[in-house]
């Protein structure tokens, strides 16, 4: 799922790209896409888009007339910049905003159609979206140490909980406990001062590294390859490879289909985690430490 650095570079673009002009037509090629029906989306034809903002991991389109289109792009989603006239991408396209100089084509791979679009007047029902995280770059040390003791869960699910911290998923949650040298399964509150620290600085480095660099990619253009798995990354997707700090595997925690991936030598003291999966299979002979990987 397209996390804070994804997004931050997306609202750009759009905003570089279609900012103050005119909307000229709403084309919705898969109707599942668009959850609500008042207002009805044809009321946004004729509209100057003013304004493309994140909001955690959503887009959010503010048209003139209070009017706001909420997209949220989910695991498969994505959005193209097509040149006016360009034929749509076969049975990708969801929906395209048609504007003079382009149109915002929102995609989807896969058959899941978990993306989605909502259309809502006014900041009341706008903010129904904002499920309140904190956005730890506008933050301060004492601030994300009250919201990260807040509650106490494992620092992978403080981190990825919208409802605590803002636009940070799974992979940048790996990268940015790579970072502070924390394990993913360490509890928030008994974290000490120092520690929370260590997560401050490298939950903002992280975040304004990853979006530099994101930009940088993208340049005048709009973002091509957006996805969860980049060179450059420490940890996440790096399962077996060497960590570029101290070269011990890469090892990971799989749930579900979602996936928890760490050092164990710069994060958990040398401690293997215990798989869900493959350490129930394994039993006995499933590693515990880094000496018994090696």
């Amino acid at each position: 799922m397209p996390e804070l650095p994804d997004v931050t570079v997306y609202t750009e673009r759009i905003g570089a790209a279609a900012g103050g002009q005119v909307l000229r037509h709403v084309r919705i090629v898969n109707p599942f896409v668009l959850r609500t029906a008042v207002p009805p989306i044809a009321s946004l034809d004729g509209r100057r888009l003013e304004l493309v903002r994140r909001l955690g991991k959503r887009i959010v389109l503010d048209f003139e007339g209070g009017l706001h289109l909420v997209l949220h792009l989910m695991r498969a989603g994505r959005l193209r910049w097509l040149a006016p006239g360009a034929r749509l991408p076969g049975k990708m396209a969801l929906a395209a905003l048609d504007f003079d100089s382009g149109s915002l084509v929102f995609t989807e791979a896969g058959t899941k159609r978990r993306a989605s679009m909502h259309l809502v007047e006014g900041d009341v029902a706008l903010a129904a979206f904002d499920a309140g995280g904190l956005e730890v770059l506008d933050a301060d040390l004492t601030v994300f140490a009250a919201r990260l003791r807040s509650e106490n869960h494992t620092l992978k699910r403080s981190l990825t909980a919208p409802h605590l911290m803002s636009g940070i998923g799974g992979a940048y949650s790996d990268e940015i406990l790579h970072r502070a040298r924390l394990s993913p399964i360490a509890h928030s509150k008994d974290l000490a001062d120092e520690e929370i620290g260590r997560l401050y600085h490298a939950v903002r480095d992280v975040l304004r590294e990853w979006t530099v660099r994101l930009r940088e990619e993208a340049g005048d253009g709009f973002p091509e390859k957006v996805t969860a798995f980049r060179d450059g990354m420490a940890v996440h997707g790096r399962f077996g490879q060497p960590c570029p700090v101290c070269g011990t595997p890469v090892q990971r925690i799989v749930y579900a289909d979602t996936e928890t991936n760490y050092c164990p030598r710069c994060q958990t003291g040398g401690k293997v985690l215990a798989d869900r999966a493959l350490s129930r299979l394994l039993k006995s002979s499933w590693p515990r430490s880094v000496d018994e990987l090696e």
